[in-house]
Order: C-alpha cells, then sequence, then structure tokens
C-alpha cells in the first residue's frame, strides 16, 4: 500500500515523522509531503520519503512576519496541484487550510484527516464549512474517546470516526530539578491560561519556569524564568529534566496535548484541568 502524508504547513513534524516511519515499518510504502520547517531541523526520513511540495516562498522570505500569510494563501492552491499528482492508495492529511481546502482539496485516492484539532478556534463558528470538509474524507482520526463524542455531536458520522491515542514521546533527559519548579510548556497561546499556572505556583512558593514559543504578548508572570522561542531537542530536554512538575491549565478548547504527552514520556508528573481528552488514559 502507498500512503501519502500530507502536512502542509508543517505544525507537527515529528509527530509526521513517527507516524510516517510506523507505517513504513508496517510494510507501506510512505512519503511525507509537507513544507519547510521555519524553526530548525526535522528529524531524517526512516524508510519514507519527504518531499517539500508546498509554499517555496513564504517561509523564506518572510520568516515570522505577517506578510508571509497572504503569500501562503497564494501558494497554498499550487501545492494542492503538486499534491493531486502524486499516487497514493490513501491521503491521510494533517492540517487544513480549511477556507481554500473546501474548494481546492482534491485526490483521486480516499481521503483520511487527523483533526488534531477537533474544530480549530479561528474558524470554529464556520459550521457549514466544516460539516462540507469532514463530508470529504472517508475517516476522521481523533486522539480521544471525547474527540468521537465532539465530532459525533456536531455531525460527522460515527462511522467514520477512528480513535488513535496520541502517542507519549519518550525522552530521558538528566535530571536537575530542585525540587521546587514548576514547568509551563508549548507554544504560549491566550487558552493555555499561563496565568494560572503563575498564580499556582505563587501560591505554593515554587519557582515558575516558562519553555515556549509565545504568539502574542505575554501577561504578568511575576518573576517566572522565561526561556521563549522554539526549543531545540536539547533545549527541551534541558526543560524537562529541570521541571519537577509540569502544568497543563488549559481552558476546554483542545483534544490533547503533545506538550503533555513529551513531559509524561520524560517522567515528569504532569496536573492538568480535565478537559477535553486531557485526563484520558
Amino acid at each position: 500500500m502507498r500512503v501519502l502524508i500530507a502536512d502542509p504547513p508543517a505544525f507537527t513534524p515529528v509527530y509526521d515523522h513517527e507516524l510516517a516511519a510506523a507505517l513504513a515499518r508496517a510494510g507501506a510504502e510512505v512519503e511525507l509531503v509537507t513544507s519547510r520547517f521555519r524553526f530548525g531541523p526535522v528529524p531524517e526520513p526512516a524508510g519514507y520519503t519527504r518531499r517539500e511540495l508546498f509554499y517555496p516562498l513564504s517561509p523564506r522570505i518572510f520568516g515570522r512576519s505577517p506578510l508571509r500569510l497572504p503569500v501562503k494563501a497564494l501558494e497554498h492552491p499550487l501545492g494542492l496541484a503538486r499534491l493531486a499528482l502524486r499516487r497514493a492508495d490513501v491521503v491521510h492529511v494533517q492540517w487544513l487550510m480549511p477556507e481554500l481546502d473546501d474548494r481546492l482539496l482534491r485526490h483521486r485516492s480516499p481521503l483520511v484527516l487527523t483533526a488534531h484539532d477537533l474544530l480549530p478556534r479561528r474558524t470554529v463558528a464556520k459550521t457549514d464549512l466544516w460539516r462540507r470538509l469532514f463530508g470529504r474524507f472517508e475517516r476522521v482520526v481523533v486522539h480521544s474517546e471525547n474527540g468521537r463524542k465532539v465530532l459525533t455531536e456536531f455531525g460527522v458520522p460515527e462511522t467514520k470516526l477512528r480513535v488513535l491515542p496520541h502517542p507519549v514521546s519518550p525522552s530521558d533527559p538528566e535530571r536537575a530539578d530542585d525540587g521546587r519548579t514548576v514547568l509551563a510548556l508549548g507554544m504560549i497561546r491566550p487558552y493555555k491560561q499561563i496565568e494560572h499556572a503563575a498564580e499556582a505556583a505563587r501560591l505554593a512558593g515554587a519557582r515558575l519556569l516558562v519553555a515556549g514559543d509565545p504568539v502574542g504578548p505575554l501577561p504578568d508572570l511575576d518573576g517566572a524564568e522565561l526561556r521563549l522561542g522554539y526549543l531545540s531537542t536539547a533545549e527541551l530536554d534541558r526543560a524537562l529534566g529541570d521541571a519537577t512538575v509540569a502544568v497543563f491549565p488549559y481552558r476546554a478548547e483542545l483534544d490533547q496535548s503533545g506538550a503533555l504527552l513529551q513531559a509524561l514520556g520524560a517522567g515528569v508528573p504532569a496536573v492538568v484541568y480535565d478537559v477535553g481528552g486531557l485526563a484520558e488514559p
């Protein structure tokens, strides 16, 4: 079987790599179609091929500038045309550009979607758009039973849905925690309520370590140690090794958390709000 994995924006390169490598080990011929990852190196292909067919200009020329977004929208149809020419028995899409993919995503082969964000925040109100998009896919993969419930209630036929738990990312960082370090890990967005982590650390008399890439201005974090930006593997291991406990005080706007599973995979205890599928075993 020839499997085409499509992650046009390269949002989840490590997840893509692990999925592609696992399918290759299972005997599939796998091709990962994506774009240049803007923040650093990505894992070398292991038994699969990797092609950067999307966005040849916007990430290279504009970096993190907002100007990259309109250029990216202009480049997206070209990437979809290239994707449509690739031979496959199944096409597994990881991330969508909803407004364009609703009209332009086409392939001769069956389409599968992994709904990493069940209903992405930016377009969650566009229910007709998402019903059309979900209707385009033969199968929709979610990472929890909560995800299955949410999309069933949204109108996705239960026969289309498959639950594949998000894998834990194992690591063994050098331990250097002082017994009082609270780690807030991952991309820093408003729904992650990092101010709750700051307040919890203050009440406990603990040290707050914030390690991740902020999207927008930060709230007052009251003396926290900040390690901002995209974390390399070495920087991630250092943060995990320094942590006594990791906290994830998220609002109910997501289903699973890759950062949570990185912490657990490193043996760091985690405290989470019971939202989405975070508390599922």
